[in-house]
């Protein structure tokens, strides 16, 4: 009887080391697996040593991103660590300026959007900060084109000489995709007659047959709406009249709340924000 449960448990352990030496290798899904504590907790238990605990974690942070270059694993909590740590210290810079230019535009995790509210409410004055999140916001998953024209909008008037112009005024980018295609077209005729906007032909050109619903396929209807809006921008066309004129082209298939997923590849090559922020990283 005695020896009866040491060669149990001696037979346990031998299946055991079989099973796994006979089993199939599990799939490498080739994603890091961390483990983040909640923010809360962490406050409690760096018992006021937040700032250091911020530095700490986001260290770690960039030591497991840079290890997924190398190993070709996913990291996918970068927006988790920018969370704990500005969480922690929302003073600390590095984190926002990372997570706002690392993060997939199209990425489905959106728990960077926290840190970037966050990152606009601590540092109102950076506009590039807020030109990372409004894209975010405007061609991410949900496509929150009212948040981010709400985002950029104060830059339109800042006295800060340094912001470019097309920084400036991108919030109209994203105002026009939440309004009926009159109000946008209306916009848009303005914008071509102001002298201050000559400079965006291509983008207004854009902007004037996405509201008419064309993409940009070649055709004689798009070379009129074209020539409309260059007229009215070299200041040979009255606005009334390129209005009045421009809205005879309107689909009538035309469905304001399209997604840009569902336009064609070509009518995609022309979003402005794309173009508005490569300018931006060249500021």
């Amino acid at each position: 009887m005695q020896m009866r449960y040491p060669v149990l448990l001696a037979c346990s352990v031998a299946l055991i080391a079989a099973a796994f030496n006979l089993s199939e290798p599990l799939p490498d899904l080739k994603t890091d697996e961390s483990f983040l504590p909640k923010p809360e907790y962490v406050k409690v238990l760096s018992a006021g040593h937040g700032v250091a605990a911020a530095g700490l974690f986001w260290i770690e942070g960039l030591v497991n991103l840079g290890d997924s270059y190398l190993t070709g694993r996913e990291y996918s909590y970068l927006g988790h660590v920018g969370e704990l740590s500005t969480s922690l210290d929302s003073l600390f810079y590095t984190p926002y300026y990372f997570v706002g230019g690392i993060v997939a535009i199209g990425e489905k995790d959106t728990t960077d959007f926290s840190v970037m509210r966050r990152a606009t409410r601590v540092f109102p004055d950076d506009w590039k900060l807020a030109m990372y999140f409004a894209i975010r916001l405007a061609r991410g998953p949900y496509h929150l084109y009212e948040e981010a024209a709400s985002v950029m909008r104060p830059f339109a008037s800042s006295p800060d000489t340094t912001i470019p112009l097309h920084a400036k005024n991108i919030y109209r980018s994203f105002e026009l995709r939440t309004m009926q295609a009159e109000i946008a077209l209306a916009s848009i005729i303005e914008d071509c007659a102001d002298p201050n906007f000559a400079m965006f032909r291509m983008s207004l050109r854009s902007r004037a047959r996405h509201a008419l619903g064309f993409t940009a396929e070649k055709n004689d209807t798009l070379k009129m709406i074209d020539d409309l809006v260059y007229g009215v921008i070299d200041g040979k066309v009255d606005p009334a009249y390129a209005y009045k004129t421009l809205l005879t082209y309107k689909r009538e298939d035309l469905d304001s709340t399209a997604k840009p997923e569902e336009q064609s590849p070509a009518a995609k090559e022309e979003q402005p924000e794309e173009a508005a922020a490569a300018k931006a990283e060249e500021s």
